[in-house]
């Protein structure tokens, strides 16, 4: 059996402009991303994403790897990748936000971790909301619908097509905008419920000076924080299912 010279490049220019652009979204997507994951386990499962999807692409154009335009393409690429994957990377960062928010309300943000995912100390408070976070994400099927919007920007957005536009990263930098917002709807029942906790500390104070507030109070906040953190669980579902929805129509723009 004899191989040609042509058939191999064709095999692999059909297998590479995927793999770049599959792999640059999980090295930049939440989860997967994440430091702790090593690198290997990402190329492997570059790899193995790349297989199953390929056969759902369309037919790659004639682009010769070694070259300029190989260059030009290859940068293409990993550049669709990476922003599909940093949409996500916002959507998480809102978690961790609320978290550092109610945290510092509490006075536990002297309680930190490292985050697996930025390599970065956070408040424990934060790690609880990202996890959360994380379990809604995989329990709604997300990670499937951030492959098959993947392939589907092949369609839309295909091998050697012109940059994403700038419109888009105007868009992106909006959408940031929206982590804030959502930071702050999943801290403020906890922020608003410990501000008026303080407050009837203050009175108490002023009503019994001689009361150690420090010694009272203190414990009294956390408790109350946590409190009252259980009881806004419920909330945070809403607030994700309209953080993903965003990010999802976002993602779903880049690929038309």
């Amino acid at each position: 059996m004899t191989i040609a010279v042509t058939d191999i490049l064709d095999m692999m220019q059909a297998f590479l402009w995927p793999f770049l652009r599959l792999s640059a979204l999980l090295f930049a997507a939440p989860i997967l991303g994440a430091r702790t994951v090593p690198v290997r386990i990402r190329i492997v499962l570059g790899v193995v994403l790349t297989i199953l999807v390929q056969p759902l692409l369309p037919a790659m154009p004639d682009i010769a790897p070694i070259s300029a335009a190989g260059f030009i393409t290859a940068v293409q690429q990993i550049a669709i990748g990476t922003v599909m994957g940093m949409t996500l990377q916002i959507m998480f960062s809102a978690f961790v936000m609320a978290g550092m928010i109610t945290a510092t309300t509490m006075g536990l943000s002297f309680a930190s971790t490292v985050d697996p995912q930025n390599g970065i100390q956070v408040p424990m408070i934060g790690q609880l909301y990202l996890i959360l976070g994380t379990l809604m994400f995989l329990g709604l099927d997300g990670h499937l619908l951030l492959i098959e919007l993947l392939a589907a920007s092949f369609t839309f957005l295909p091998i050697g097509a012109q940059l994403l536009s700038p419109d888009l990263f105007f868009s992106i930098g909006l959408f940031g905008s929206q982590m804030f917002l959502a930071a702050v709807m999943i801290a403020l029942p906890a922020t608003m419920g410990v501000l008026l906790v303080n407050l009837g500390l203050g009175v108490v104070t002023r009503a019994a000076p001689q009361l150690n507030i420090f010694s009272v109070g203190f414990p009294v906040t956390i408790l109350s924080g946590f409190i009252l953190i259980l009881l806004s669980m419920p909330l945070l579902s809403g607030v994700f299912a309209d953080l993903s929805a965003q990010a999802f129509d976002l993602m779903q723009m880049m690929a038309n």
